[in-house]
């Protein structure tokens, strides 16, 4: 199985890049497929790599007649939240009828693996007791969740309507980087809290906001489950080896299973930069669940996934290498 072709779609992003090192070093042959809109041609590690976009049927045709492709992981999806409510037909557009189209293709070329890049935002606004489960209501806020969740159901019925087989891996909030600094986290706008709060480290942003100090939690501020992109990586390994050794469908959390507040993330990070990260309090922001968290059992239990960058601060170190490096780029780039 080592030595299968891979087809990573969005692969020059933050997690598809991390994705590709990490079947590179697994023996696997990957091509790479990525218009390059929001991911950067640099951070891919190795492979072979295709510029184009995902509805170009004509051209996926032509990927999948070259190269004899095994199974495909799909991280090509559009992700700001904002955005999505704003500009909600480009997100279903991209990540639903885009994804239709990838689907298509692989059918006419007869490949049916496939492991897909969803969300903890398929759950919305949670209304059962924390942490969550996969069985758990699934009620996306915005339409940035409503389409990674309309795509999992596409899957299922694909599913049930042929020999396609999927894992659907239900992210929580991805953070880090590799620990041998070649790759790392590079949004434009960047987003996640962690990235902002290290720009400030780094003398590119002068203040951290943190949006809503008086949710129900122990100090007033969101919890989140970080979970290393490495463990993310990891994790889409074992999928593979479960769909390629006939294992069935199905849908993970991946989580380290344990929450962190904002003002946690913050008191770490300045404990690994030496910073003093000045913090500026702004109202909540709309639809921002007082607390998420995984319950990630059931991918351990089943197929023997174990986080390896469980620890907080240690996630924040590897990011940490990443942003000092990427800082110093910026400054002496033209």
């Amino acid at each position: 199985m080592a030595d299968e072709t891979i087809l990573v779609v969005g692969g020059a992003g933050y997690i598809g890049s991390h994705m590709v090192l990490d079947l590179l070093h697994a023996g696997h042959a990957v091509v790479v497929l990525d218009n390059l809109s929001r991911g950067h041609r640099d951070l891919v590690p190795g492979g072979t790599f295709i510029q184009g976009d995902l509805g170009d049927a004509a051209q996926l045709d032509r990927v999948f007649a070259q190269h004899r492709i095994a199974a495909v992981m799909h991280f090509a999806a559009f992700s700001l939240v904002g955005e999505s409510v704003s500009k909600p037909l480009d997100y279903y557009r991209n990540n639903v009828a885009n994804t239709v189209v990838l689907l298509d293709a692989m059918a006419r070329h007869g490949v049916r693996n496939f492991i897909f890049s969803s969300t903890a935002a398929v759950y919305g606004e949670p209304r059962e007791a924390q942490p969550l489960h996969e069985g758990d209501p699934c009620v996306p806020t915005n339409p940035y969740g409503a389409t990674k969740l309309a795509v999992e159901r596409m899957l299922a019925d694909n599913a049930a309507a042929s020999d396609f087989r999927y894992v659907s891996l239900r992210y929580f909030n991805a953070a880090g980087a590799d620990p041998s600094g070649t790759i790392g986290e590079r949004h434009e706008p960047e987003t996640h809290l962690i990235p902002l709060i290290l720009q400030v480290a780094t003398g590119e942003r002068a203040t951290i906001k943190i949006f809503g100090t008086d949710y129900p939690t122990p100090d007033g501020t969101c919890i989140r489950d970080y979970v290393h992109v490495n463990d993310l990586a990891q994790a889409h390994l074992f999928a593979l080896r479960h769909l390629m050794t006939g294992g069935g469908n199905a849908v993970y959390n991946l989580g380290n299973s344990k929450g962190h507040s904002v003002q946690e993330v913050i008191k770490l990070a300045r404990a690994v930069t030496g910073h003093e990260i000045p913090t500026v309090p702004a109202d909540r922001r709309a639809g921002d669940p007082a607390m998420l968290v995984a319950d990630s059992g059931k991918i351990r239990k089943e197929l023997g996934w174990k986080p390896r960058f469980e620890s907080l601060r240690t996630i924040i170190e590897t990011a940490w290498a990443w942003h000092s490096k990427e800082s110093r780029r910026k400054k002496t780039s033209p």
